[in-house]
């Protein structure tokens, strides 16, 4: 069965720590050695807070309580189909963690963010969680591992070379 290209991701928070999911169980797989958020694809006829609440379960064996839907992400990479994901934040749950058979689940300091293996979209929507944006549509291009284009709110960001990031002119 085809996958879905709609998706989910949840940053949970606990005590300025974001639960981060560092990708190296699988041979193959697109974020592998990547830290990313909780989530996954959307199953047949699930809602984005289906989707999120079963994903958090499954991998993390936790039940959210507390989560807010915090923006729209689209996906375009050259070899790959168009993906749009569902972003969320969590600042309430139940239950204990697993062992995930996808990677290492670990609490990372969100001021170490950054200095994590990250794909450089992922660095985008983190600091506009972090500056705790409004709602925000955000649609990233790849070229391979390269980010090509961003777009934030239907206005394009420009790469700055001297801060290594992207910005909104």
């Amino acid at each position: 069965m085809e996958k879905s290209p709609l998706t989910t991701l949840c940053y949970i928070e606990k005590e300025d720590k974001y639960l981060m999911l560092h990708r190296v169980k699988k041979q193959k797989d697109v974020n592998k050695d990547k830290w990313i958020g909780i989530g996954g694809h959307f199953e047949e006829g699930e809602s984005p807070e289906e989707c999120l609440f079963r994903e958090v379960k499954e991998e993390a064996a936790l039940s959210l309580t507390s989560f807010s839907f915090r923006g729209l992400i689209t996906f375009c990479a050259s070899g790959w189909p168009i993906e749009y994901m569902c972003l969320y934040t969590a600042d309430g749950f139940e239950g204990e963690l697993i062992e995930c058979d996808e990677g290492a689940l670990e609490w990372v300091e969100k001021d170490r963010l950054m200095s994590l293996n990250l794909w450089e979209g992922d660095k985008i929507f983190l600091r506009l969680l972090l500056e705790d944006a409004p709602f925000f549509s955000l649609k990233l291009c790849y070229e391979g591992d390269n980010l090509t284009e961003a777009t934030l709110n239907g206005t394009k960001m420009e790469w700055q070379e001297h801060t290594k990031e992207w910005v909104v002119p």
